[in-house]
């Protein structure tokens, strides 16, 4: 008895099956996600350098002397590292002065900035009312308003309180000028965070006040480091503002640190000394650097934390 053995039926070309499809769409797909992630550590890579090189060539250059900024090796180390630059700075270019009062300046508006900006869009976020979003949304109109167009009305309301040339002055517009963005910000955070909580807190008694301080806020800190610490930034690095309300006699030893910074490199003419300069340009970049450095997470944290509720 014979057994007769069926022919085997031909073998599929490679490719051909759905299981090769796939895997040849997947092969694809992964070299065009492989491709992106290179182009944008590239792009990220020429921005970071485009960032970094001027920062270290500013500190690099408050070492030397003006011989070596000029004729040496701009990214060279100095011949010795000399700390007379930064103490001209501070004492003789009257860069202490100027530092204090910045210090001055931003820690009273960025407080008076997160409490005003937090308790109006905590408002706007969780208690509904009629003209709710007319006033939110002239809060955030403030964000599309060029600070330039503002500087003369600022100026005429300012010096029509009397408060020209005064630290009030200047820090209530700091205040102002800071609030759109805080308020933005805060209110899309705000409501985010569960209405369960709040309401346990008003039915065990909590006033509308003891709810925002003691239940809302801490549930919101990460938000709010966040936007402090930008509302330091940029009030730190606020230079219009001043120039336009800090005038008048005795002016100069009120003036912030971006006023007096550029006051030493516009008065020396040519007799400059070029490593003060660059000493009281360290001087004013380093804190906003360590500040950003020392709350990374933070600041990571507060922009993520609305992201997935």
């Amino acid at each position: 008895m014979t057994t007769e053995i069926a022919p085997s039926a031909p073998a599929a070309p490679v490719g051909s099956a759905p299981g090769g499809r796939k895997h040849t769409a997947a092969r694809r797909q992964r070299s065009e996600v492989g491709l992106l992630t290179g182009l944008g550590h590239l792009a990220l890579l020429v921005w970071a350098i485009l960032v970094i090189a001027p920062l270290l060539w500013t500190i690099l250059a408050s070492f030397k002397s003006n011989t070596e900024i000029f004729l040496g090796n701009p990214f060279a180390l100095p011949d010795a590292f000399n700390f007379g630059s930064y103490a001209r700075a501070w004492s003789e270019a009257n860069v202490g002065r100027y530092f204090l009062n910045s210090v001055f300046v931003v820690t009273l508006s960025t407080t008076g900035t997160m409490l005003l900006g937090a308790m109006a869009a905590y408002v706007l976020a969780r208690y509904p009312f009629p003209g709710n979003r007319v006033i939110y949304y002239l809060f955030v109109s403030g964000l599309a308003f060029p600070v330039f167009l503002a500087l003369v009305p600022l100026f005429l309301v300012v010096n029509n309180l009397g408060l020209l040339n005064t630290y009030t002055g200047l820090i209530l517009v700091y205040i102002a000028y800071s609030l759109p963005f805080t308020v933005f910000f805060l209110a899309a955070f705000f409501k985010t965070l569960p209405n369960s909580v709040a309401e346990a807190a008003m039915i065990d008694g909590a006033s509308h006040t003891r709810l925002f301080f003691q239940v809302m806020m801490p549930m919101a800190r990460p938000g709010l480091v966040s936007i402090a610490i930008f509302n330091v930034i940029g009030q730190w690095n606020q230079y219009l503002l001043p120039v336009a309300l800090m005038q008048g006699e005795g002016a100069d030893r009120k003036w912030v640190l971006t006023q007096g910074i550029a006051s030493i490199s516009t008065s020396a003419g040519y007799q400059a000394d070029w490593a003060a300069l660059f000493a009281a340009l360290t001087l004013s970049i380093l804190p906003m650097i360590i500040v950003y450095a020392f709350f990374q997470r933070q600041i990571q944290s507060g922009l993520t934390a609305g992201a997935v509720k």
